[in-house]
């Protein structure tokens, strides 16, 4: 797997235990994001380095930077139709972009003087955002909130073609969750992940970002 992993139990004590976050693995040039889709898409996806053959490009498709948080929606791989796991690496720039168009699902006071502007604007971004309770490895909920981005439009059409790199890293997955259900904690590895905070002062105003502990 392409992408470096740590304990569990230690770099969790370094993530923030409550507020909205994006915990992410990243570098200086490209951040990390998962789905999980039936054999025929994942297949494709990590086969051709891009999404094809039966992905819907006329929905909207939604990404998670936080693992943990991408294994709580799967099932850990098990859910109908989310038994391939993909991590998609894109440019930090592309990532960066697609913050800056995102608008959240539910009407946020702090951003919009009205509900027919916010609805204005959710009608015609191509980008959706949505906070939810972040959850630990055997899914309860936590305090702290986990994104996920919703794409669609031309947007979805670039992010099917211009990921670095997709992988498929269901066999990962597959042994990660052989710990969580034998209890073993101490064993569990996950994604090396850190607090991402974008570059841009307007974008962390739009996401309402916490401040970090």
């Amino acid at each position: 797997m392409n992408i470096s992993t740590e304990s569990f139990l230690i770099q969790s004590k370094l993530w923030p235990s409550s507020g909205r976050h994006i915990l992410a693995h990243f570098d200086e040039n490209s951040i990390v994001v998962y789905q999980a889709y039936c054999p025929q898409i994942g297949n494709y996806a990590a086969k051709h380095g891009r999404f094809g053959g039966t992905f819907g490009l006329n929905r909207m498709s939604w990404v998670k930077p936080n693992f943990l948080w991408m294994m709580y929606r799967s099932g850990w791989g098990t859910k109908e139709g989310q038994e391939v796991t993909l991590a998609i690496r894109l440019s930090r720039e592309f990532w960066g972009e697609i913050l800056s168009q995102a608008v959240p699902s539910s009407f946020a006071r702090e951003l919009y003087e009205s509900k027919a502007e916010w609805q204005s604007e959710v009608e015609n971004s191509e980008v959706r955002l949505q906070w939810d309770p972040d959850h630990g490895p055997h899914h309860e909920k936590l305090e702290r909130r986990a994104i996920q981005i919703g794409l669609r439009g031309e947007i979805i059409r670039r992010y099917a073609n211009e990921a670095l790199e997709i992988e498929d890293i269901s066999d990962f997955v597959a042994e990660q969750r052989q710990h969580v259900l034998n209890g073993q904690l101490e064993k569990l590895e996950t994604p090396s992940e850190r607090v991402f905070q974008p570059q841009n002062t307007e974008t962390r105003h739009r996401l309402r970002l916490a401040k970090e502990e």
